[in-house]
């Protein structure tokens, strides 16, 4: 066990959000307050996944993960700086193969139904992308990725899968959330004109579309992260708002 979680990377002390100040930690009573919303937003009574396709999908990853083993987890979005889960450790992490975009909407964390939000999704590259690993302890994997799958499989447009990570401290292997395709919230054909355009006006019960990308922007800033997807559309979100 790691002592000091941050040891790798001490820039990080206090600018992640801890569990119990995390709004997306979903416990069962910040599920039912969802869900309350979602009623009142018109949204139906099927908005989200069923838990037992959420468990299902969750047991199913896990099942290639040796008994009594860590779990690591790629953060590349809003795990980044709001994990809202337990960890002994985080690192920094190269996936291959993969770029992030901001092409998954959202009606309810960072947008309503009647104006969508976008968050962001891991689509197929040829280049890398840069994060995070967490490593939950095992002792807490049943719980804590319990309530990691309840918030981002809440509608099943994820497809999560274990991948190898390259850190400075070796390679890992690590829960890694990956675009589903072929999920109806899934936008992966928007210009940055239009992706941009979205950013700048949609807000949720979690917060503003901006507040998301600036919020990333200036954790990559601390960390060193070069996106130029990220900082381009940034850019364009600012001048969208002005």
């Amino acid at each position: 066990m790691t002592s000091n979680p941050f040891i790798h990377l001490p820039e990080l002390q206090g600018r992640v959000t801890p569990p119990h100040a995390s709004g997306l930690r979903l416990t069962d009573e910040v599920l039912a307050e969802w869900d309350a919303q979602a009623h009142c937003q018109g949204l139906p009574a099927h908005w989200r996944l069923p838990d037992c396709d959420v468990e299902r999908s969750r047991h199913a990853v896990l099942a290639g993960l040796a008994a009594h083993e860590d779990l690591w987890v790629f953060a590349y979005g809003s795990l980044v700086w709001n994990p809202g889960f337990h960890f002994d450790e985080v690192r920094r992490a190269n996936l291959p193969g993969f770029a992030r975009r901001f092409a998954l909407s959202t009606t309810i964390g960072r947008g309503t139904p009647d104006c969508p939000g976008l968050v962001l999704t891991l689509q197929s590259d040829n280049g890398q992308c840069e994060g995070l690993a967490f490593r939950i302890p095992a002792a807490l994997v049943e719980t804590e990725s319990r309530l990691l799958w309840r918030r981002e499989m809440i509608h099943g447009s994820y497809c999560p899968v274990l991948l190898p990570l390259h850190t400075p401290q070796g390679t890992v292997q690590a829960v890694v959330l990956t675009a589903n395709t072929a999920h109806p919230h899934h936008c992966g054909d928007l210009s940055m004109q239009a992706t941009a355009a979205i950013i700048a006006r949609a807000c949720g019960r979690i917060g503003s579309n901006r507040e998301y990308l600036d919020q990333l922007v200036a954790q990559f800033g601390v960390l060193g992260i070069e996106d130029p997807y990220v900082h381009t559309l940034a850019g364009m979100v600012d001048e969208a708002c002005r």
